[in-house]
């Protein structure tokens, strides 16, 4: 009985000692359950903050696995591809872009993959919207390729800006051409309004371009010929062809010039006219003084 006492009283030692051991990793792992806890919290919390980043840049973005399969994708990447999210796991070459005139997006990661260079190209959607494509390749923190990533950046506004800089460039260049041109060139609306009077008109004719531009086109005709000019002035504004023609124009000074003049129609982004340009050359140096020297019709 002594024997199996004290065997008994070792055991209870034993399982003192397992209790106290059982005690230490219970609270190793109550330790080791709240980092994880936290590092839960941590991970919720960046990945919160990704989501409202992407979201926030308005950066479209897909990530792709190296199996081009989706992986995940922001809101704004709907815009640019048709995705919803049980298109998550399925294959980028099976949906629907909206993307004009470009479908080499399959083509183009796979390259990104094989050689490891990005690629970006501009692309324009079906609303008409610009966006600069990027094709990355996807590395882990071990730079291990994974996949691919593409991102979309909108750029319409600044290829508005391209385009305006580009008229206005064009219409700087047109501007210097009109203002250092030895012919006459005037702009004139429908109604005869002079809307502009370049500095070779100013030469020929005598008037200023701030004296011009407050007169009308009837002002420049002799009254016995202003019926026909006018007449001209309605063919023109009907959209028919017209040939150079001879015609008759006043000076300030009151004499009657003998000009050529080519005359074009102006149109807007709609097709229509809304002006009539002319460019008008003297036929002789001689000028006729009075209207009343003249014959009445041009030559």
């Amino acid at each position: 009985m002594q024997s199996v006492n004290e065997e008994l009283q070792s055991t209870n030692e034993e399982l003192e000692t397992s209790k106290e051991e059982l005690q230490s990793v219970n609270e190793e792992l109550a330790t080791v359950n709240a980092e994880l806890q936290t590092k839960v919290l941590d991970l919720s919390r960046a990945n919160n903050d990704m989501n409202n980043l992407m979201a926030g840049t308005g950066i479209g973005t897909v990530f792709l696995d190296y199996q081009l399969r989706i992986l995940r994708f922001t809101p704004t990447a709907t815009r640019m591809i048709n995705l919803i999210l049980s298109d998550v796991g399925r294959p980028v070459g099976h949906l629907v872009s909206n993307l004009v005139g470009y479908d080499g997006l399959v083509a183009d990661t796979r390259a990104v993959l094989d050689s490891l260079i990005p690629k970006e190209v501009e692309v324009q959607t079906t609303e008409g919207r610009w966006y600069t494509m990027r094709i990355l390749p996807y590395r882990t923190l071990d730079n291990v390729i994974e996949g691919a990533v593409i991102t979309f950046v909108d750029i319409t506004e600044m290829k508005h800006a391209q385009e305006a800089l580009q008229k206005t460039n064009d219409l700087l260049r047109l501007a210097v051409v009109v203002r250092d041109a030895h012919d006459a060139i005037t702009v004139q609306d429908l109604e005869g309004r002079i809307l502009a009077w370049n500095p070779g008109a100013v030469r020929l004719y005598g008037w200023s371009e701030a004296e011009a531009l407050a007169m009308n086109v009837r002002d420049r005709i002799p009254e016995e010929l202003r019926k026909e000019a006018l007449a001209l002035l309605r063919k023109l504004s009907q959209a028919e062809i017209l040939e150079p023609y001879l015609a008759q124009r006043m000076t300030k000074d009151g004499s009657i010039l003998k000009v050529s003049i080519i005359s074009t129609a102006l149109m807007n982004e709609a097709g229509q006219m809304y002006a009539i340009a002319t460019t008008e050359r003297p036929r002789e140096s001689k000028m006729i003084r009075t209207a009343g020297a003249s014959d009445g019709r041009p030559e």
